[in-house]
């Protein structure tokens, strides 16, 4: 599924808020929820159940610490929940790279490429809110 596709799934409840103008909450919600194959197919082999598991509760702080993030005033109090939402990324980014050996390469891959750009985005989202307290 494209993000296109995905995007166009997503209900007017959660698009007509401000935060969705927020592109790393976008990706992050995207991230989420299209791994849902991936933690399946992960928990269907015992060795990577707990691997599963610790997947996809990183992938649900991303989005979920952005929102509780942008629910904040401007400065020090979001830019500390950007920082823990920019670490689920990372997490989540190596967790997918620890699963490349029961996933499709394709799909790490992209799963890959995404965490990066999530990453990216809230890196910068961290510099600005930093910078708005110095």
């Amino acid at each position: 599924m494209t993000y296109e596709e995905w995007e166009a799934t997503v209900p007017d409840v959660i698009t007509g808020d401000t935060l969705w103008k927020v592109k790393a909450y976008q990706l992050a919600l995207f991230a989420a929820d299209i791994s849902w194959v991936d933690v399946t197919r992960l928990t269907k082999d015992q060795r990577t159940r707990s691997l599963a598991d610790q997947l996809y509760r990183a992938l649900g702080s991303i989005g979920a610490n952005v929102a509780e993030g942008y629910s904040r005033r401007p400065g020090k109090d979001r830019a500390r929940f950007y920082e823990f939402a920019l670490g689920s990324a990372r997490e989540s980014r190596d967790w997918y790279y620890k699963a490349r050996h029961l996933l499709d390469e394709t799909v790490v891959s992209h799963r890959l490429s995404l965490l990066t750009q999530i990453t990216r985005l809230l890196s910068k989202m961290v510099i600005n809110q930093r910078k708005r307290t110095s």
